[in-house]
């Protein structure tokens, strides 16, 4: 709630009129206690909104039997292959709408299932770890997560340990959509032009217009994709639209909200509402990046990630649940974990990306499948790890 510029904010979950009405006197309560927010502009009028189609009955309503046989099947296959498995099975289905006093209104729901496993060998000497989601639970394939997940347990015996250093890695669709959690922050407009992003140039300048990254990478927000659909509204309210961040590897919009395209005198960015990165020629199978490498590692999961320097992209974490050794285009055996201190902007730089796969629906392992993003796997020439771990 806004009042002469100032905000306040309340909430509650119960939804009987008394209850609204003490939310809302709340609410007006901190807003008159509130400094004037220097940033303030006034809510958007109507505005026309393309919905998307995000949701399904089944996944918000999901039958409990049907859930029980998965988790059913899942632990005995866990028995049958004699690994300790665990995890979260989730689904869940919600409602959110916004109304201003300047007529304009959004009301749309949204659906998602998700499963998370990890696997790991009685003698606690090797795990394995898969997870995927979906809108729509008839796609949520949970044999399969069961079956990567155990696979990954019962390959990662008999690791070695491995010197740090810079190596050819694979990275799998879950090591880099670990890695790519933080990709979209980084095209903030206002951190570019106050000299303070990756995208920041001399004088007050920006990177617009440069080719950034490998000439095959193209990044952008696509509200209406069938396998990953956004909201229909962009930040601030404004209608959301299908817009690239980076066209074969060249930046071609930074990320303008209302407030600050206003200052800059342009239009504020109808977007990203979901991250889609993909290349711009024919995908390769991640056994095919392996049988193209001579030396290099194969990572299946990164962990514990954090950003270092927003500047050069700079992220440190581990690897986890399944790191294993490739020669002559072969996975030779099982690696002990490492930390690593890597630049994105660096490794997906022009020179640095050997190969690109086909986009997956994957999320972050660190949201516990709550949220996705369509990626792709890599390989990259070089990616730096820095110290061994003693990490599963």
């Amino acid at each position: 709630m806004w009042i002469g510029g100032k905000r306040g904010a309340a909430s509650t979950n119960e939804i009987d009129d008394a209850s609204l009405e003490a939310v809302v006197r709340e609410a007006e309560q901190l807003a008159r206690l509130a400094p004037v927010d220097r940033e303030y502009l006034p809510t958007l009028p109507a505005q026309q909104y393309k919905p998307t189609a995000g949701y399904v009955e089944a996944t918000a309503n999901i039958s409990l039997p049907v859930r029980a046989q998965a988790i059913g099947e899942i632990l005995g296959a866990c028995e049958k292959d004699k690994v300790i498995g665990a995890g979260f099975h989730q689904s869940r289905g919600g409602a959110g709408a916004s109304a201003t006093k300047n007529g304009n209104f959004l009301y749309e729901r949204g659906s998602l299932a998700s499963l998370g496993m990890t696997a790991r060998t009685p003698e606690g000497d090797a795990s394995g770890y898969f997870l995927r989601n979906h809108y729509d639970i008839a796609r949520l394939d949970t044999a399969r997560v069961a079956r990567e997940a155990i696979g990954k347990a019962l390959r990662a015996r008999g690791a070695k340990p491995l010197e740090p250093g810079a190596y050819t890695v694979v990275l799998e669709p879950q090591a880099v959509a670990d890695l790519m959690g933080f990709f979209a922050f980084a095209f903030n407009a206002r951190i570019a032009d106050e000299g303070r992003s990756p995208f920041s140039a001399p004088g007050g300048k920006t990177r617009l217009g440069e080719r950034v990254f490998d000439e095959r990478i193209n990044a952008y927000s696509d509200p209406w994709h069938p396998e990953l659909p956004g909201s229909a509204g962009a930040q601030g309210g404004i209608p959301a639209e299908k817009i690239y961040l980076v066209r074969n590897g060249v930046l071609e919009n930074l990320i303008y909200n209302r407030f600050w395209a206003k200052q800059k005198e342009k239009q504020p960015t109808p977007g990203p509402v979901n991250t889609i990165v993909e290349s711009a020629q024919k995908p390769v199978s991640v056994d095919d990046m392996i049988k193209d490498t001579k030396k290099g590692l194969l990572v299946s999961r990164f962990w514990y990630i954090r950003p270092v320097d927003p500047r050069t992209m700079l992220i440190t974490g581990l690897t986890r649940d399944g790191l294993w050794w490739i020669e002559e285009g072969k996975i030779q055996h099982a690696v002990s974990n490492f930390r690593f201190n890597q630049s994105l902007l660096e490794m997906l730089a022009p020179g640095n990306v050997e190969l690109i796969g086909a986009p997956e629906r994957v999320g972050s392992s660190e949201a516990q499948g709550s949220a996705s993003a369509l990626l792709p796997a890599l390989k990259v020439k070089q990616f730096h790890f820095t110290s061994q771990s003693e990490a599963v």
